[in-house]
């Protein structure tokens, strides 16, 4: 019996809301000729809380769940994150000395700290290794701190690390090919990776839509949608900018739905607020809430922030499912050219909510347009985003040579 390890620091566990990738790939790799294990950590990122997990819960899945001791800590860019995801990498290298050697390690990238004990694992054991690149660090910190030459010195360490991890893997999977580019710049010994975006199941996704659709909508409001982290790389600034423009010219009838929680939450919020906009926040939402609510959305925003090492996100894996037309400011050219190829909205000028505002009204204003896009979208949904077509080519890989 084949038996595979799925390393996934941030992996969701039972009992918590989201859609989680590493817990779709388990239930489905789960069989008579399989057995599965997620190891994932017993500290919530999202909640930053120690996480409980009742037997109810446990029974719930098919596969083991195993969760790694980390320290909390309270904010993601902080010495004490650093030094928990350490922590965890030592208990995590004790976990598997002392657990039989699996047949297959799949591990998500990042966090580097786990990344490189399961690489060095795996390379000393003789485990065929498969990566899963979730986000590229330290790219996605430099955004933070971006001094010419002081930043490649101090991120170096992480850059070292992130490259041992690539360098390892025998196969590559990543959520998007401007990802699997950043591993190959290193690994010489894949000849081709996969692309697998985020996503998610079409069909489930349509099944939450009705026992969940927000059913008290006003007819004449247009909804404006946001899912996600609020956070420093999506600039929901931007987008109450763009919405004062607009009210400021008369329109006072779009409502800016924003579902999902973080740091700046009520920074946000104070904004929204002072510029006078009709914003709701509804703070993080079980996922059959938050898709009943996405449904009756009229437009989505997918307003990431200038210099963000953000490629092809969860939020527009849902929008596209939901079939809504996308405003996006994303410089990633990976989605501008899926935005621009499908006709799915409009790509606006990164920071700059005069342009953003512009092109909000022409959604506003063109009810068959809206239309017309969000079809397109929900097509390029069934194309690319469906876990049930798309996910195969995981399991596939995690199969091979069994």
């Amino acid at each position: 019996m084949k038996d595979i390890l799925i390393i996934a620091h941030f992996a969701q566990v039972p009992g918590e809301a989201g859609n989680g990738r590493f817990h779709y790939i388990a239930e489905k790799m789960n069989n008579e000729n399989q057995t599965v294990e997620i190891v994932a950590s017993s500290f919530s990122h999202n909640t930053k809380q120690q996480r409980t997990v009742n037997q109810d819960q446990l029974n719930s899945i098919s596969y083991k769940l195993t969760m790694i001791s980390e320290p909390s800590y309270n904010n993601n860019v902080s010495i004490k994150r650093l030094y928990s995801h350490y922590i965890m990498g030592k208990n995590l290298k004790k976990y598997l000395e002392n657990r039989k050697k699996p047949d297959v390690i799949y591990c998500s990238v990042p966090s580097l700290d786990i990344g490189k004990v399961a690489a060095k694992y795996a390379k000393q054991n003789h485990v065929r290794f498969i990566i899963d690149v979730q986000d590229i660090w330290p790219e996605a910190f430099k955004m933070l701190l971006n001094i010419p030459l002081i930043s490649n010195i101090i991120f170096y360490p992480m850059k070292k690390q992130a490259d041992y991890i690539y360098k390892a893997a025998d196969d590559i999977v990543a959520v998007s090919k401007t990802y699997v580019n950043r591993a190959l710049e290193v690994n010489k010994k894949c000849k081709e990776a996969h692309s697998v975006f985020l996503g998610t199941e079409l069909s489930y996704f349509d099944d939450l839509i009705l026992p969940n659709r927000f059913k008290d909508k006003p007819i004449s409001e247009i909804w404006l949608a946001y899912v996600g982290t609020l956070g420093k790389c999506y600039d929901l600034t931007c987008v109450i900018d763009a919405l004062k423009i607009l009210r400021v010219n008369g329109i006072r009838n779009i409502k800016f739905i924003v579902m999902g929680d973080g740091p700046l939450k009520s920074r946000f919020q104070d904004y929204a607020r002072e510029c006078k906009i009709n914003a709701e926040f509804t703070g993080r939402l079980d996922y059959g809430k938050m898709v009943g609510i996405l449904a009756a959305c009229d437009i989505a925003i997918n307003p990431i922030s200038k210099g963000a090492a953000n490629s092809i996100i969860n939020k527009v894996g849902d929008y596209a499912a939901a079939g809504l037309p996308v405003l996006n400011t994303q410089e990633c050219l990976e989605y501008k050219n899926l935005v621009d190829d499908y006709e799915i909205g409009f790509n606006c000028e990164n920071n700059n909510s005069y342009d953003l505002a512009v092109k909000l009204m022409r959604l506003y204003r063109n009810p068959n347009l809206r239309k017309l896009m969000g079809e397109n979208n929900r097509r390029l949904a069934e194309v690319m985003f469906d876990r049930k077509k798309t996910y195969t080519e995981i399991t596939d890989l995690l199969e091979e040579g069994k």
